[in-house]
Formats: C-alpha cells, structure tokens, sequence
C-alpha cells in the first residue's frame, strides 16, 4: 500500500476499515469491441507486455523485462492498469493494494516464449505487484523459464547485489500459477473466453496465440520465424484460421534478410580468417535457440575441414540443450526428430564446456558466451579481456536492444565505459542476424496467410513500423495500427449475425434464376504430401482445419542459367522496371520481398540460379525471359516471355 501511495499519491487511496466489505460491481453487457494497450514493446524493442479488453475479458500477453534499463523502467508500465481501473469505476480504488491486485481484473495471463524481455517481469507481476489467476505458456517454456528467470535473478541480486528484485521463492510461486498447454489445443479459460497456441519457431517451445470471444478473435505471434532453420520449423496456423486483428512484432520490419545459405558462408569464412591469423572469436548468444542453430553449423564445418582450434560454450548450455531437446524433440524440424534415434545432434564432438580460466590461454579459440547482449554475465566478462586485441573478433548473431553493451558495439562506438572503466574496441565487429525473428518478407507472408481485418505492430522501432505500415495497407488494404506504450487503440468490429434459411427456399431461388453459375462453385482444396507413404492427395479445406497433422509449407522453385558474366548492376538495372522496390545485395538480387532470388552459383560468376515462390510463378517467367541476353551459348533458351498471370489459388 505504502508503495503504491508513493507512486500514485495519497489522496488517490483511502485506508479501509476491517469491517467495510469490498464490493465489486457486476459486469454490464458492451458490444465486444477491441481495446490494445502496450504496457511495453509499443513502438519499441523490450519488455513486451500488451493488454488486451475483448468485450469484458482482459487478457495480458508477455510480461518482459526490458534489457537496456536498470531501474523500475525495465518493467511493463503496470500503472496503466490501477489508472484504468480507477478512471472507470470497475473496483473501489482504495481495495488494490491488497492480494491479487491485478486478480479480478485479468482473466489470464498468457507467455508466448522464455525469453527473458517476453517473461522477465513474471515474478515481479504475480508476486510484487500481486496476481493470483492462471497462466498459460506451451510445455516447453513452462520447463525452461524458470531456469532462465532463476539465472537472472542471480546474476542481478548475487553479482550486481540488488536488494529490490523478486526472489527464488517469487519465482517457485509465480510458476504454480501456470497452466501448459499443448499446440491447436483449445483451452476454454471460461465460457467465453477461449485460447488456442500455434507453432512459431523462433526458438524451442515458442507459439503464436489466439484468443477468442464469441465471433471476434486476436492473433499474438510474440516473436515467430517464418523461415525453418537447422533445428527448428517455421510458424504456421492452421488453414482458416482469420484473426479480426494480428498482432505482429515488427523486429526487423525493414529488413529482407540475405540468402541463409551465403549469410552462412560468410559467418565460417569470418570465423575461419580469424583463427588462422591466431585471433579469438567471441559470439555472445542467449543459452537456447541461435546458439544450438550456430554450434551445429560450426561442428559440421570444423569436421569437414579437420580443423582442430578449440571451440567452447558457456558452461551449462550442451546439457540443458540436450535435455530440454530430448525432453521436446517434437518442437524441432523433421531432420532432427529423424536422426535423433542414431545420433543427437546436440552432442558435439568439437565443442566442449568452457574450461575456467580458458579465455586467458594464449592461441586461437572460438567460444560461445551468454547472454547474447552483453549486458551482463560471462559474456560482457570475457569482451572487456579481448576487446583490446585487434587480431579477436565479436560477432553478434542477433538483434541488441538499445541501450546494451552489445547494441553500442554494433554501432561502432571505439570507447565504452563498462561498469565504470573506459574500453577501447580495436577487435573486430561483425553483425549478422542468424535471428530467429521474421523478416519483412516473412510478416507480409504471415499477413497474407491470415488475412486479418486489422493489423498492429508492436516490438518494433517506430521508424521500421512506419515504414512497414505504408507496405502493408498499400498491397494489402488493411488498416494498420502502431500504438506507443500506455496509448489505447480501439477496433471497433462489426456485429456478425448468422440467419438460418430453409433449404426448399434455397433451391427456389436457385430454380427461379436459369444461369448456370450459380449452381455451383470453383472447387478449392489443399495438396497434401504424405511423408511416411510418400503419397501426394487433394483434400477438402474444411477437412484440414479439423486436422493438426498438417503443416502448410510453400513451394519454392529454382532454375541455374549458364551466362557469360555475372553483371549484378546490369541485371538489376533490367529487371527494376518489373519491380521498383527491388534489394541489390553483394551477391545476388531480391525481388517481391525476397519471392524471387538471383544468386550466383558458383565462385566463377559464369552460373545464375534463379529462384522463386509459386506464387510468382507468372513473374518468373518474365524474369528468366529478361536474363535471356546474358545467357552463354550453351544456355538453352528459357521459354518465350509471357505477361504474368494470375495462378489458379491452390495453397500447399
């Protein structure tokens, strides 16, 4: 109470007296329109916290920490939420400062992964700040988080010796508060409110959430990846599945990613130059997700090259990956679910533990440190050592917060003040996203797939949304939201109505009107590969949405033209007039958001792979057509140019 005085004012409380029931009024009918409010991650990347009111259930998705803060602004602003109850009139004020503060407001609380600017603030909020309802997050992340909130608490209270943090026992509490829940399962919160987790990517355990009441629903993807990796799937939902609003995290909202295959290329040849000239590699990751995807990337290519400098990873990571791993297995790709049996890929024959005291041995290394900001831990430990060493390298696989250590290195700062000594950066940097996040392309791709009424970004900077905004209602004719934190965005939504006609009218208006089109329909149906019978089918839609042994995937095509040259500036000077907004890259040429690519296929720049969606099949066409000109003699002709043309819709 006293705290909350301090915060709010005193006039605002009143003190009650023992005997003075609380009274809560009953809830009134409304028409269920759709208030959002960021209490964090609005127009910013950070401690994403949004509250959701759909008619009179109020829902609160993530509850994150923000990184690049070390006061109370780290957590979500849950102040909004006394004010909003105060202002209108729900609960006597002057009763919030007892237990379960948040409790008769919240219906649920629902976490989409573990980590920590997603889930950080959990603790804080059930226990400090006071909510007793339940908790919804997948299996998964029920397992992991709490090991991820328990190591962060010691290296805030432990380490950096704060005394105003939630403690071990806030944390073993907060999680008895939790309900798992299984992937398309339909959980009824009450009898209105539903919820319903798809698989996102992005990192073990991770889902996108739909939460229904009545006839209106939204779609929360937390953090999602639309393009598999080496362990991991891609997001997907199942067919027909139309959100009244998606909210998407906008990360990388202007980005189109390189090709993975180069982006790959490069990161070995980067860590290879370096430890041939005797240098050492720092690659901070967070203890699940980039680091398993990057560990077996480096594995495979120091057993092909024989090469024998030591690679380490913080101690404590192989063996939570494994079990967590072994524990999930079905969360991970169909490559690894098939060679678990015969060999783990997460049991690495060229990585090991990192030994104490193995960041001072002289010679070459290559190690894996967390967390993945330099914010704190071993991580920003071992940077200040090598930092000064012009023949080391740093490369930041993912996103930094502003803020961060790591966010300032990316930025080029040449001195950095750390824990009060001055740093001066004379190792190499080298940022390349081997994050799991969506890129443009890929929430374009997920917009298209939902066809929303509405959509909101939110975990994003506000320039990027901006700009993401324009593409979107632009291409799409969607309307576009983009609230900063603590502004309330309505949606007001349409009341939907069904009416029930009998049959023999049907048919007599059918009679009634000779035209034969309306005695039937276009037929629409999905493609569907068996893996284990290795069978192709065609199946009614209505039939796939009542299924979850399904996964929608795209087909991607390719086509290697043999050519005299490689002239990127002259082939991308041709083909801008199909494509205005087309990226140049060092190595090849993105169209349509990354569905068409060109990238050289060899090191000799004699082969030109093109590779497209299906869904452009009509453009690439043109595009193999317009390469034509470049194509060597021995080239067979590619087929004469047609204008694109609008593909019969059949979703693989």
């Amino acid at each position: 109470m006293e705290k909350l005085k301090k915060k709010f004012g005193k006039k605002a409380f009143s003190e009650p007296a023992e005997e003075t029931p609380v009274v809560v009024p009953e809830k009134k009918e409304v028409l269920p329109n759709i208030k959002i409010v960021p209490l964090g991650a609005g127009q910013d990347v950070g401690r994403s916290c949004i509250l959701i009111t759909i008619g009179t259930k109020n829902i609160m998705v993530d509850c994150g920490m923000h990184m690049g803060y070390q006061d109370d602004r780290r957590f979500p602003d849950f102040s909004y939420v006394f004010k909003k109850i105060f202002l209108e009139k729900t609960f006597f004020f002057s009763y919030i400062g007892g237990g379960g503060r948040l409790t008769d407001y919240l219906d649920c609380v629902i976490i989409s992964h573990f980590h920590l600017d997603h889930c950080g603030s959990l603790p804080h909020m059930s226990e400090i700040v006071g909510y007793d309802g339940p908790i919804y997050m997948t299996y998964p992340t029920k397992a992991i988080c709490p090991v991820l909130l328990e190591d962060y608490r010691k290296v805030q209270c432990d380490i950096k010796g704060e005394t105003n943090f939630f403690t071990s026992d806030d944390i073993k509490n907060c999680m008895k508060k939790v309900i798992g829940c299984a992937l398309h399962e339909i959980i009824q919160v009450d009898d209105q409110l539903s919820i319903r987790a798809f698989y996102a990517g992005h990192v073990l355990g991770a889902a996108m959430f739909e939460i229904r009441v009545g006839d209106h629903s939204v779609l929360y993807t937390g953090d999602y990846n639309m393009t598999p990796d080496r362990h991991l799937g891609a997001a997907r939902v199942l067919p027909g599945v139309r959100p009244t609003i998606l909210i998407s995290e906008s990360t990388y909202a202007t980005t189109i990613r390189d090709s993975k295959r180069a982006r790959e290329r490069d990161f070995l040849r980067k860590v290879h130059e370096t430890v041939m000239k005797g240098g050492k590699v720092i690659i901070p990751v967070f203890a699940l997700g980039r680091a398993q995807e990057l560990c077996i990337l480096l594995e495979s290519y120091w057993e092909r090259m024989a090469l024998n400098v030591p690679i380490y990873f913080s101690q404590g990571l192989a063996e939570r990956a494994n079990q967590y791993y072994r524990l999930f297995i079905s969360w991970t790709n169909e490559n690894i679910k098939k060679t678990f049996v015969e060999r783990n890929m997460f049991e690495f024959k060229h990585i090991r533990p990192m030994e104490k005291g193995c960041e001072d041995q002289p010679g070459p290394q290559v190690l894996f440190s967390t967390p993945g900001m330099l914010h704190g831990g071993q991580s920003l430990k071992v940077f200040k050592k090598w930092c000064s060493d012009p023949l080391n390298m740093i490369i930041m696989p993912g996103y930094c917060v502003a803020g961060t250590v790591g966010a300032r290195v990316i930025n080029g700062e040449k001195r950095i003040e750390i824990d009060g000594k001055v740093h001066e950066i004379k190792l190499g940097v080298e940022y390349m996203s081997f994050s799991a996040h969506a890129d443009a392309k890929g929430i374009m791709q997920l917009i298209r797939q939902c066809e929303p009424k509405h959509v909101m970004f939110v975990h994003g900077e506000a320039e990027k949304m901006e700009f993401l905004k324009g593409k979107v209602e632009k291409e799409y004719d969607i309307p576009v939201h983009m609230p900063a934190n603590g502004e309330t965005c309505v949606i007001e939504v349409e009341p939907k109505m069904d009416i029930r006609v009998p049959l023999e009218k049907i048919n007599k208006s059918i009679a009634l009107d000779p035209n034969p089109s309306k005695l039937e329909c276009p037929f629409v149906a999905e493609i569907v590969y068996d893996q284990e019978k290795e069978t192709i089918d065609v199946m009614p839609s209505t039939r796939l949405v009542e299924t979850e042994d399904f996964m929608p995937i795209t087909l991607s095509l390719s086509e290697i033209i043999k050519v005299i040259k490689i002239d990127w500036n002259q082939i991308a000077a041709d083909l801008i007039i199909y494509d205005p907004n087309l990226q140049q890259k060092n190595d090849g040429i993105e169209m349509f958001h990354g569905e068409i690519t060109l990238l050289a296929n060899n090191e000799k720049d004699t082969e030109l792979e093109v590779i497209w969606d299906e869904s452009r099949e009509g453009w690439a066409r043109v595009v193999r057509s317009s390469l034509l000109r470049y194509a060597s003699p021995e080239q067979t002709p590619p087929p004469e140019p047609q204008e694109p043309s609008s593909p019969i819709p059949v979703n693989a």
